[in-house]
Protein backbone atom coordinates (compact mmCIF):
# COMPACT_ATOMS: atom_id res chain seq x y z
CA UNK A 1 0.00 0.00 0.00
CA UNK A 2 0.97 3.49 -1.13
CA UNK A 3 1.04 6.15 1.70
CA UNK A 4 -1.56 8.88 0.26
CA UNK A 5 -1.30 12.63 1.37
CA UNK A 6 -2.40 12.72 4.97
CA UNK A 7 -3.77 16.37 4.58
CA UNK A 8 -5.36 16.16 1.89
CA UNK A 9 -8.71 13.91 2.65
CA UNK A 10 -9.29 16.63 5.95
CA UNK A 11 -8.41 19.58 3.94
CA UNK A 12 -10.36 18.64 0.92
CA UNK A 13 -13.60 18.08 3.25
CA UNK A 14 -13.02 21.51 4.94
CA UNK A 15 -12.80 23.49 1.82
CA UNK A 16 -16.09 21.49 0.18
CA UNK A 17 -17.51 22.67 3.63
CA UNK A 18 -16.57 26.36 3.34
CA UNK A 19 -17.81 26.38 -0.40
CA UNK A 20 -21.07 24.71 0.06
CA UNK A 21 -21.87 26.81 2.73
CA UNK A 22 -20.69 29.87 0.49
CA UNK A 23 -23.01 28.53 -2.01
CA UNK A 24 -26.15 28.14 0.10
CA UNK A 25 -25.70 32.03 1.90
CA UNK A 26 -25.38 33.46 -1.46
CA UNK A 27 -27.70 31.56 -3.36
CA UNK A 28 -29.92 29.75 -1.40
CA UNK A 29 -32.60 26.55 -1.85
CA UNK A 30 -33.42 26.04 -5.58
CA UNK A 31 -37.08 27.00 -6.14
CA UNK A 32 -37.68 23.76 -8.60
CA UNK A 33 -35.68 19.99 -8.64
CA UNK A 34 -34.06 20.48 -4.79
CA UNK A 35 -32.59 16.99 -4.09
CA UNK A 36 -34.16 16.94 -0.49
CA UNK A 37 -37.58 17.32 -1.89
CA UNK A 38 -36.94 14.75 -4.57
CA UNK A 39 -35.76 12.51 -1.51
CA UNK A 40 -38.91 13.14 0.14
CA UNK A 41 -41.02 11.68 -2.84
CA UNK A 42 -38.76 8.66 -2.57
CA UNK A 43 -39.66 8.45 1.07
CA UNK A 44 -43.02 8.79 -0.39
CA UNK A 45 -42.88 6.11 -2.75
CA UNK A 46 -40.99 3.95 -0.09
CA UNK A 47 -43.95 4.27 2.57
CA UNK A 48 -46.33 3.39 0.52
CA UNK A 49 -44.90 -0.15 0.13
CA UNK A 50 -43.04 -0.57 4.14
CA UNK A 51 -45.62 0.96 6.05
CA UNK A 52 -46.76 -1.12 8.68
CA UNK A 53 -48.08 0.15 12.38
CA UNK A 54 -45.27 -1.48 13.83
CA UNK A 55 -42.24 -0.56 15.01
CA UNK A 56 -40.45 -3.00 13.35
CA UNK A 57 -41.64 -1.59 9.78
CA UNK A 58 -40.52 1.89 10.53
CA UNK A 59 -37.07 0.39 11.43
CA UNK A 60 -36.85 -1.06 7.81
CA UNK A 61 -38.25 2.08 6.33
CA UNK A 62 -35.91 4.10 7.90
CA UNK A 63 -32.98 1.55 7.05
CA UNK A 64 -33.27 1.51 3.89
CA UNK A 65 -33.48 5.29 3.07
CA UNK A 66 -31.05 6.40 5.68
CA UNK A 67 -28.67 3.52 4.67
CA UNK A 68 -29.22 4.30 1.01
CA UNK A 69 -28.45 7.99 1.68
CA UNK A 70 -24.91 5.98 3.21
CA UNK A 71 -24.20 4.56 0.59
CA UNK A 72 -24.69 7.11 -2.06
CA UNK A 73 -22.52 9.31 -0.21
CA UNK A 74 -19.64 6.03 0.06
CA UNK A 75 -20.28 6.23 -3.70
CA UNK A 76 -19.62 9.94 -4.58
CA UNK A 77 -17.36 10.05 -2.43
CA UNK A 78 -15.36 7.75 -4.31
CA UNK A 79 -15.79 9.34 -7.68
CA UNK A 80 -12.87 9.45 -9.96
CA UNK A 81 -10.93 12.50 -10.60
CA UNK A 82 -8.78 13.50 -7.06
CA UNK A 83 -8.89 16.05 -4.62
CA UNK A 84 -10.85 19.01 -7.35
CA UNK A 85 -13.34 16.10 -7.38
CA UNK A 86 -13.51 15.76 -3.53
CA UNK A 87 -14.01 19.34 -2.78
CA UNK A 88 -16.29 19.90 -5.56
CA UNK A 89 -18.47 16.94 -4.38
CA UNK A 90 -18.77 17.75 -0.76
CA UNK A 91 -19.69 21.08 -1.90
CA UNK A 92 -22.24 19.91 -3.74
CA UNK A 93 -23.78 17.76 -1.14
CA UNK A 94 -23.13 20.50 1.28
CA UNK A 95 -25.12 23.10 -0.30
CA UNK A 96 -27.71 20.36 -0.65
CA UNK A 97 -28.34 19.75 2.67
CA UNK A 98 -28.19 23.44 3.94
CA UNK A 99 -31.05 25.70 4.41
CA UNK A 100 -29.64 28.69 6.24
CA UNK A 101 -30.08 31.23 3.64
CA UNK A 102 -33.99 29.75 3.08
CA UNK A 103 -34.63 30.15 6.86
CA UNK A 104 -33.44 33.38 6.98
CA UNK A 105 -35.51 34.67 4.26
CA UNK A 106 -38.48 33.21 5.39
CA UNK A 107 -38.30 34.61 8.69
CA UNK A 108 -37.19 37.90 7.56
CA UNK A 109 -40.60 37.78 4.74
CA UNK A 110 -42.66 36.75 7.89
CA UNK A 111 -40.82 40.15 9.82
CA UNK A 112 -42.22 42.95 7.10
CA UNK A 113 -45.14 41.15 7.01
CA UNK A 114 -46.11 42.11 10.58
CA UNK A 115 -44.32 45.05 10.71
CA UNK A 116 -46.76 46.11 8.04
CA UNK A 117 -49.83 44.90 10.05
CA UNK A 118 -50.61 42.04 7.54
CA UNK A 119 -51.79 39.71 9.72
CA UNK A 120 -53.65 37.66 7.28
CA UNK A 121 -50.55 37.26 5.20
CA UNK A 122 -48.26 36.64 8.12
CA UNK A 123 -50.49 34.01 9.03
CA UNK A 124 -50.42 32.27 5.76
CA UNK A 125 -45.97 32.78 5.65
CA UNK A 126 -46.06 31.09 9.09
CA UNK A 127 -47.08 27.95 7.64
CA UNK A 128 -43.84 27.60 5.83
CA UNK A 129 -41.75 27.84 8.71
CA UNK A 130 -44.02 25.85 11.72
CA UNK A 131 -46.50 23.37 11.98
CA UNK A 132 -49.06 25.07 14.58
CA UNK A 133 -52.39 26.28 13.65
CA UNK A 134 -52.16 30.24 12.70
CA UNK A 135 -55.39 31.09 12.72
CA UNK A 136 -55.67 32.70 15.81
CA UNK A 137 -52.31 33.90 16.73
CA UNK A 138 -51.68 37.46 16.78
CA UNK A 139 -48.34 39.68 15.72
CA UNK A 140 -46.34 39.13 18.96
CA UNK A 141 -47.62 35.06 18.96
CA UNK A 142 -46.69 35.08 15.10
CA UNK A 143 -43.41 36.45 15.75
CA UNK A 144 -42.91 33.70 19.11
CA UNK A 145 -43.58 30.90 16.95
CA UNK A 146 -41.16 32.52 14.36
CA UNK A 147 -38.31 33.08 16.89
CA UNK A 148 -38.76 29.08 17.97
CA UNK A 149 -38.48 27.61 14.66
CA UNK A 150 -35.42 29.73 13.67
CA UNK A 151 -34.01 28.84 16.53
CA UNK A 152 -34.67 25.06 16.17
CA UNK A 153 -34.13 25.24 12.17
CA UNK A 154 -30.51 26.96 12.87
CA UNK A 155 -29.52 23.69 14.58
CA UNK A 156 -31.45 21.12 11.93
CA UNK A 157 -30.69 23.03 8.77
CA UNK A 158 -27.19 24.36 9.75
CA UNK A 159 -25.20 23.44 12.25
CA UNK A 160 -26.26 19.71 12.83
CA UNK A 161 -25.15 19.01 8.73
CA UNK A 162 -22.18 20.90 8.89
CA UNK A 163 -20.84 18.66 12.12
CA UNK A 164 -21.68 15.55 10.45
CA UNK A 165 -19.80 16.64 7.21
CA UNK A 166 -16.97 17.14 9.28
CA UNK A 167 -17.23 14.03 10.76
CA UNK A 168 -18.50 11.79 8.17
CA UNK A 169 -17.70 13.71 5.22
CA UNK A 170 -20.34 13.54 1.83
CA UNK A 171 -21.97 10.03 3.74
CA UNK A 172 -22.64 11.94 6.82
CA UNK A 173 -24.10 15.03 5.28
CA UNK A 174 -26.93 12.81 3.18
CA UNK A 175 -27.17 10.27 5.75
CA UNK A 176 -28.44 13.15 8.57
CA UNK A 177 -30.42 15.05 6.10
CA UNK A 178 -32.33 12.15 5.35
CA UNK A 179 -32.83 11.18 8.85
CA UNK A 180 -33.84 14.43 9.52
CA UNK A 181 -36.60 14.28 7.08
CA UNK A 182 -37.86 11.29 7.37
CA UNK A 183 -38.73 12.72 10.98
CA UNK A 184 -40.11 15.41 9.50
CA UNK A 185 -42.22 13.08 7.48
CA UNK A 186 -43.55 10.32 9.80
CA UNK A 187 -41.78 11.18 13.47
CA UNK A 188 -44.98 12.23 14.66
CA UNK A 189 -47.41 11.40 17.54
CA UNK A 190 -50.09 10.93 15.21
CA UNK A 191 -52.25 7.47 15.31
CA UNK A 192 -50.78 6.50 11.83
CA UNK A 193 -47.34 7.48 12.91
CA UNK A 194 -46.72 6.51 16.38
CA UNK A 195 -45.10 3.33 16.15
CA UNK A 196 -44.44 3.38 12.33
CA UNK A 197 -42.33 6.88 13.07
CA UNK A 198 -40.99 5.48 16.14
CA UNK A 199 -37.85 4.61 14.85
CA UNK A 200 -37.06 7.59 12.50
CA UNK A 201 -38.16 9.92 15.37
CA UNK A 202 -35.27 8.76 17.76
CA UNK A 203 -32.92 8.50 15.01
CA UNK A 204 -32.90 12.03 14.49
CA UNK A 205 -32.95 12.92 18.16
CA UNK A 206 -29.61 10.30 18.67
CA UNK A 207 -28.06 12.80 15.38
CA UNK A 208 -28.96 15.99 17.08
CA UNK A 209 -27.79 15.27 20.57
CA UNK A 210 -24.35 16.84 20.03
CA UNK A 211 -25.34 19.71 17.41
CA UNK A 212 -28.16 21.01 19.39
CA UNK A 213 -26.11 21.19 21.80
CA UNK A 214 -22.86 23.28 20.07
CA UNK A 215 -25.84 25.04 18.50
CA UNK A 216 -27.09 26.05 22.23
CA UNK A 217 -23.22 26.92 23.30
CA UNK A 218 -22.90 29.28 19.99
CA UNK A 219 -25.94 30.86 20.31
CA UNK A 220 -24.52 32.14 24.31
CA UNK A 221 -21.07 33.41 22.84
CA UNK A 222 -23.41 35.31 19.39
CA UNK A 223 -25.57 36.20 22.31
CA UNK A 224 -23.62 40.04 22.62
CA UNK A 225 -23.88 40.25 19.06
CA UNK A 226 -27.64 41.07 19.73
CA UNK A 227 -27.91 42.91 22.75
CA UNK A 228 -27.99 39.83 25.21
CA UNK A 229 -25.63 38.09 27.98
CA UNK A 230 -23.80 34.96 27.35
CA UNK A 231 -24.57 33.44 31.13
CA UNK A 232 -28.76 34.70 30.68
CA UNK A 233 -28.58 32.00 27.61
CA UNK A 234 -26.47 29.35 29.51
CA UNK A 235 -28.67 29.70 32.52
CA UNK A 236 -31.84 29.26 30.24
CA UNK A 237 -30.85 26.13 29.03
CA UNK A 238 -29.44 24.59 32.46
CA UNK A 239 -32.65 25.60 34.20
CA UNK A 240 -35.71 25.48 31.39
CA UNK A 241 -34.41 22.65 28.14
CA UNK A 242 -36.01 19.92 29.91
CA UNK A 243 -39.51 21.71 29.65
CA UNK A 244 -39.57 20.93 26.42
CA UNK A 245 -41.12 17.84 24.78
CA UNK A 246 -37.94 17.59 22.60
CA UNK A 247 -34.29 16.94 24.09
CA UNK A 248 -32.60 18.56 21.36
CA UNK A 249 -35.29 21.50 20.31
CA UNK A 250 -35.60 22.92 23.74
CA UNK A 251 -31.63 23.20 24.36
CA UNK A 252 -31.39 25.29 21.26
CA UNK A 253 -34.73 27.14 22.07
CA UNK A 254 -34.09 27.87 25.37
CA UNK A 255 -30.56 29.23 24.31
CA UNK A 256 -32.11 31.56 21.85
CA UNK A 257 -34.81 32.87 24.67
CA UNK A 258 -31.75 33.50 27.17
CA UNK A 259 -29.73 35.35 24.55
CA UNK A 260 -32.32 37.12 23.16
CA UNK A 261 -33.67 38.09 26.42
CA UNK A 262 -37.28 36.86 25.72
CA UNK A 263 -39.91 33.97 26.64
CA UNK A 264 -40.57 31.07 24.43
CA UNK A 265 -42.60 27.84 24.84
CA UNK A 266 -45.57 28.00 26.06
CA UNK A 267 -48.83 26.31 24.77
CA UNK A 268 -49.37 25.64 21.05
CA UNK A 269 -52.38 24.13 18.54
CA UNK A 270 -51.27 21.36 16.63
CA UNK A 271 -54.13 20.22 14.53
CA UNK A 272 -56.86 20.44 16.92
CA UNK A 273 -54.81 19.37 19.62
CA UNK A 274 -53.19 21.26 22.52
CA UNK A 275 -49.53 21.25 23.69
CA UNK A 276 -48.16 22.75 26.38
CA UNK A 277 -44.27 22.93 25.71
CA UNK A 278 -43.17 24.58 28.65
CA UNK A 279 -41.74 28.41 29.31
CA UNK A 280 -38.25 28.74 27.99
CA UNK A 281 -36.74 32.24 29.59
CA UNK A 282 -37.45 34.68 32.06
CA UNK A 283 -37.21 37.42 29.80
CA UNK A 284 -40.03 39.58 28.07
CA UNK A 285 -42.72 38.50 26.01
CA UNK A 286 -41.39 38.36 22.42
CA UNK A 287 -42.67 41.52 19.93
CA UNK A 288 -42.59 41.50 16.59
CA UNK A 289 -38.93 43.51 16.17
CA UNK A 290 -37.38 39.93 17.77
CA UNK A 291 -37.56 38.27 14.47
CA UNK A 292 -34.86 39.81 13.20
CA UNK A 293 -32.70 40.07 16.27
CA UNK A 294 -33.29 36.47 15.82
CA UNK A 295 -32.22 36.36 12.55
CA UNK A 296 -28.94 38.20 13.07
CA UNK A 297 -28.34 35.38 15.82
CA UNK A 298 -29.06 32.34 13.40
CA UNK A 299 -26.99 33.58 11.16
CA UNK A 300 -24.04 34.65 13.73
CA UNK A 301 -24.34 31.00 15.36
CA UNK A 302 -24.12 29.67 11.53
CA UNK A 303 -20.86 30.97 11.19
CA UNK A 304 -19.54 30.05 14.25
CA UNK A 305 -20.64 26.37 13.51
CA UNK A 306 -19.12 26.60 10.04
CA UNK A 307 -15.57 27.58 11.84
CA UNK A 308 -16.23 24.90 14.47
CA UNK A 309 -16.89 22.16 11.58
CA UNK A 310 -13.47 23.33 9.75
CA UNK A 311 -11.61 22.68 12.90
CA UNK A 312 -13.35 19.60 13.30
CA UNK A 313 -12.14 18.11 10.14
CA UNK A 314 -8.46 18.77 11.17
CA UNK A 315 -9.26 16.88 14.29
CA UNK A 316 -10.92 14.21 12.79
CA UNK A 317 -7.72 14.17 10.07
CA UNK A 318 -5.55 13.49 12.33
CA UNK A 319 -7.38 9.70 12.70
CA UNK A 320 -7.23 7.30 10.52
CA UNK A 321 -11.07 7.18 9.11
CA UNK A 322 -10.80 7.84 5.80
CA UNK A 323 -12.18 4.42 4.11
CA UNK A 324 -12.59 6.09 0.26
CA UNK A 325 -8.95 7.49 0.24
CA UNK A 326 -7.55 4.53 -2.22
CA UNK A 327 -4.03 3.88 -3.35
CA UNK A 328 -3.01 4.98 -7.05
CA UNK A 329 -2.17 1.96 -8.10
CA UNK A 330 -5.42 0.47 -6.72
CA UNK A 331 -4.36 -2.41 -4.66
CA UNK A 332 -5.88 -1.27 -1.57
CA UNK A 333 -7.02 1.40 0.58
CA UNK A 334 -3.84 4.00 1.36
CA UNK A 335 -2.79 4.52 5.11
CA UNK A 336 -4.12 8.10 5.26
CA UNK A 337 -5.44 10.05 8.58
CA UNK A 338 -8.60 11.63 6.66
CA UNK A 339 -12.01 11.41 8.01
CA UNK A 340 -14.38 8.80 6.87
CA UNK A 341 -16.37 10.54 3.70
CA UNK A 342 -19.23 10.44 4.65
CA UNK A 343 -36.65 23.00 5.50
CA UNK A 344 -37.01 20.65 7.79
CA UNK A 345 -37.06 20.38 11.47
CA UNK A 346 -37.52 17.18 13.34
CA UNK A 347 -41.56 16.75 14.42
CA UNK A 348 -41.23 14.06 17.30
CA UNK A 349 -41.75 16.66 19.85
CA UNK A 350 -39.47 19.31 18.26
CA UNK A 351 -41.66 21.09 15.35
CA UNK A 352 -42.26 24.59 16.88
Amino acid sequence: MTLANPRSPALGTAAGLLLGYAVDALVGDPRRGHPVAAFGRLAGWAERRTYASRRGAGVVHSGLLVGGSVLLGLALGRAPGGPATRVVVTAAATWAVLGGRSLRREASILAGQLEAGDLAAARAQVTHLVGRDPSRLDADELARACVESVAENTSDAVVAPLLWGALAGVPGLLAYRAANTLDAMVGHRSERYLRFGWASARLDDLLNLGPARIAGLLAAVAAPLVGGSPGAALVAVRRDAGRHPSPNAGVVEAAFAGALGVRLGGVNVYAGEVEDRGTLGDGRAVEVADVQRAVRLSRAVSLLSLVVAVGLTAVVGRFPWDPLTRSRDGRGLSVTRGPARHRVSGSQGGTP
